[in-house]
């Protein structure tokens, strides 16, 4: 019964530590990815906005 006890105990630190790790990793591609959003031009840096959306109908391009 001890080891059963002992084995859950391993499992639950486990699990935790793959959840912080997993986390840190998701904060950490999100910096990288914010940082490669910015492109050198001349010298300078210039920030790229990336626009996503769903084209319009033919109906809806012909309307507006």
């Amino acid at each position: 019964m001890n080891i059963l006890k002992n084995m859950e105990a391993i499992f639950l630190a486990a699990a935790v530590l793959v959840g912080v790790t997993s986390a840190a990793h998701a904060a950490s591609v999100a910096k990288h990815e914010r940082y490669d959003a910015q492109v050198t031009i001349e010298g300078q840096q210039m920030a790229v906005v990336k626009v996503t959306a769903k084209r319009l109908a033919v109906a809806e391009q012909t309307r507006a």
